[in-house]
């Protein structure tokens, strides 16, 4: 046996492949980014921080994230590309050293109630694979237990061609799907009032009908006066059985009304059709009153909300049906998975236990497969996608992750920032937008960007480590080390709401009474119940007592790219009819969705060019050069500025400009105040909302909500895509709430908030049906005192007690 001895004691020289450790960026541009030039070092773990809006995801996402996903999309036949997303390049000089980008993002589900987390995941197609091979009764293949797929039959006569000679022959057809009938699959059936829509003591010529934009003498209601179907002038009570059939529940008909081929239909399945079919988010304000007010969703009485038929809810393996297991704690699910043995399905019980286990390891062990994925935290929805991610083998890959620590516990931080960095120790890139100074402590290189918001930032303040960043003097580095002390004082209660035998979701029959008039905060770990307990029981149920409640949730904001900050709050309407009466001209003029828009852009400022399947390209209008209005309007001025102008001042410059002088404006001054005391002062009132970080967003919503007349305001993790600076802020705000009378309940983890509470409750100990129970009530300083509890025991290191 010979063996080489090596005579060269110098190193090898690196090999040019090993060279590409970085990945370069020179040259950013994209949205307000300033000719940003960074390089990160791969295989290691990134943190990008900044006050909101100051390009992190613009540099992240916008940026490095969309040109690799571009990059691979090229990689595929235009055929297939044709039916991709396109993606347009970035705005970018040079982008070098680029590996397969990943994207965990906290974009909701969708929210088709159809949806569920097991159908979102592989989890239910893993199951209902499982029932097929091991249930008994056997009831068919997998499709047999899917609750998206109706059974469905068929026989008729074909054609076919046999020797030269067309033959008919009788074929027939059957496909056995989950679906319940009743239901199709939603777990749940409308049932309309009819008091609601009509009152039975009139007649139709007498204008019986009550239902939103069913005028008298208008085609809707024409259709049902003058079909001949029913007496007009008898009142409804008086209808026979088949004229209130033929009136309610007709099917479509085609018949001659007033002169007219029309369709007739029966008023129920026609207001199904016309009104409930629609996101009740994208309805009009008035139709969407209608709609809660005539509308009741019950449990489906045939299927028992499993949305599944009776047959696949009888096929069981060892006494558990897969309806059973979907509802089942995926924590629970993950056990009984683990004691089925059967070698002939091996494979797929290793695939479901793996899936399963990666949801307890994430901390979403408390969630059911059953879920509906509509009803998912921003931040759920986050770690769900993560899951199919966890046990990957996939190396030197880039992971792109926006804000993984929103919606989770302190506790469950630390969870967080191991998956982290196992991902990391694996060889991958993993970059992390985040706020958190606990998982920016962790980071191996942090960009910091600002130093401002919108104009304002752009531009990299800082790159280096964590203790570079600490002693910087950036904003981040000075608020890095930030604490909240408790209140030596807390406000006193001026009235309680009352609770009492809450059970939503995983509560167990929780009692209690939120102290009205002060700064209440409801906090425990991720599924310790604290949603169930403020939107089941207040905000939708009937804890209110009479306060009228103002609930500002997570909800993402409805809008095209046509949308933004003045349409949205409401501000556009009185400048409108400033400008219309400054100038003696409709104020329809002022709008670039109405008669003032560019007639060659549409009032869209740019013009769009569809290149199948290549990216489209926008170019500015040359018309109105992105002004989006024609030129006679910009004409017209109020306070020496033309609309455009208006648009693309700050909330800060139109405070300022509406405040005084000439274009002294209360009702749009008092918007833009709530605009700046939310800390949005910085961004333009044209900007698309589409462009809007998810802070940004749900500070919006906030600014616009503190007009209704409500007594009581529930604030979900309003903390949420907030810098550390900006916390500060928003208790501030908070204050002045609760210190003009209104009573502030905020479902929070954010330590800040909690020591800046009046009151705590905490609900646990645990999650799922480890929780939903009272833990603490009382003030910060006697949790932190106490130390009874996960949240005491974190509150109380950070507020070094």
């Amino acid at each position: 046996m010979s063996k080489t001895t090596r005579t060269d004691p110098q190193p090898p020289a690196q090999h040019a492949a090993d060279s590409h450790d970085l990945i370069r960026v020179h040259g950013a541009r994209e949205n307000n980014l300033k000719d940003v030039s960074i390089e990160i070092p791969k295989r290691r773990l990134t943190v990008f921080t900044g006050v909101s809006g100051s390009g992190k995801s613009s540099l992240v996402f916008d940026t490095i994230a969309a040109e690799s996903q571009r990059l691979i999309n090229e990689t595929y036949s235009a055929f297939v590309q044709g039916f991709m997303p396109t993606l347009a390049r970035p705005e970018v000089d040079v982008l070098d050293g680029l590996t397969t980008a990943i994207i965990v993002d906290q974009q909701r589900m969708g929210s088709d109630p159809r949806s569920t987390v097991g159908t979102a995941t592989d989890a239910n197609a893993m199951l209902r694979i499982l029932f097929s091979r091991l249930g008994r009764p056997g009831i068919g293949s997998p499709k047999a237990f899917s609750f998206n797929v109706a059974s469905i039959s068929g026989a008729g006569a074909v054609t076919v061609e046999r020797a030269g000679q067309k033959v008919k022959e009788r074929r027939s057809f059957s496909i056995t799907g989950g679906m319940c009938p009743r239901c199709e699959g939603r777990g749940s059936v409308t049932d309309l009032d009819p008091a609601q829509l009509y009152d039975d003591s009139k007649s139709l010529n007498e204008g019986a009908l009550t239902i939103p934009g069913y005028k008298s003498g208008g085609w809707n209601y024409r259709l049902y006066t003058e079909s001949g179907l029913v007496d007009p002038d008898k009142p409804i009570r008086k209808y026979t059985k088949k004229e209130l059939h033929n009136f309610l529940h007709l099917e479509p008909t085609r018949m001659k009304i007033a002169g007219i081929n029309m369709t007739y239909e029966g008023l129920i399945p026609r207001i199904q059709k016309s009104m409930l079919s629609k996101d009740r988010e994208a309805m009009q304000p008035h139709i969407r009153e209608f709609v809660d007010r005539a509308v009741t969703f019950t449990t489906c009485p045939d299927c028992d909300g499993t949305r599944l038929t009776e047959a696949a809810r009888s096929s069981k393996i060892k006494k558990i049906s897969i309806a059973d297991a979907c509802a089942m704690q995926i924590s629970d699910l993950a056990d009984w998975v683990r004691g089925l043995d059967e070698p002939s399905v091996a494979p797929l019980l290793t695939a479901l236990h793996h899936t399963l286990d990666s949801f307890v390891e994430i901390g979403l062990g408390y969630l059911s497969l059953d879920r509906p994925s509509g009803t998912l935290s921003g931040g759920e929805a986050q770690r769900v996608k993560m899951i199919r991610h966890l046990g990957s083998s996939l190396t030197d890959t880039t992971y792109v992750f926006d804000e993984p620590t929103i919606g989770l516990h302190p506790h469950d931080i630390q969870r967080m920032n191991d998956l982290l960095l196992r991902l990391r120790d694996k060889g991958n890139t993993v970059l992390v937008v985040e706020h958190k100074p606990e998982t920016i402590a962790i980071a191996d290189h942090v960009v910091d960007l600002g130093p401002g918001a919108g104009t304002a930032g752009g531009t990299v303040c800082f790159e280096g480590t964590v203790g570079g960043l600490r002693t910087a003097g950036t904003i981040t580095g000075r608020h890095f080390d930030d604490r909240a002390t408790l209140k030596e004082t807390v406000r006193k209660p001026t009235g309680a709401l009352e609770i009492r035998g809450a059970t939503t979701h995983n509560l167990q029959g929780v009692d209690v009474d939120i102290p009205l008039g002060v700064l209440a905060v409801v906090t425990g770990v991720a599924g310790s119940g604290k949603s169930s307990l403020v939107h089941g029981s207040l905000v939708n149920g009937s804890g209110a007592a009479g306060e009228a409640v103002v609930s500002i949730d997570q909800g993402a904001i409805r809008g095209s790219r046509r949308s933004n900050p003045a349409t949205y709050t409401g501000l556009l309407e009185p400048i409108r009819k400033a400008f219309a009466k400054a100038n003696g001209v409709k104020p329809a003029l002022f709008s670039a969705n109405s008669e003032g828009a560019c007639p060659t852009c549409n009032g869209a400022g740019v013009i769009y060019t569809d290149l199948a399947m290549m990216a489209g390209v926008a170019t500015t209008c040359d018309d109105c050069e992105g002004k989006r209005f024609q030129a006679a309007v910009l004409d017209y001025h109020l306070g020496g500025r033309d609309i455009s102008e208006v648009l693309a001042m700050s909330v800060a410059e139109a405070e300022e400009f509406f405040g005084a002088g000439e274009a002294r404006m209360p009702a749009a001054h008092r918007i833009l105040v709530r605009l700046a005391d939310v800390g949005l002062g910085y961004l333009t009132l044209g900007q698309p909302l589409t462009t809007l970080s998810g802070g940004e967003r749900q500070r919006l919503k906030l600014a616009t909500h503190m007009t209704e007349k409500g007594g009581v305001y529930v604030l979900d993790e309003p903390t949420a895509g907030l810098h550390l600076a900006d916390v500060e802020h928003l208790l501030g705000l908070l204050d002045r709430l609760v210190d003009s009378g209104k009573s502030v309940i905020v479902i929070e983890h954010h330590q800040a908030v909690m020591a800046h509470a009046d009151w705590i409750i905490d609900l646990g100990p645990g999650a799922g049906h480890d929780g939903g129970r009272i833990v603490f009530e009382g003030t910060p300083a006697d949790l932190v005192a106490a130390r009874s509890t996960l949240t005491g025991e974190h509150l109380a290191d950070y507020v070094g007690a």
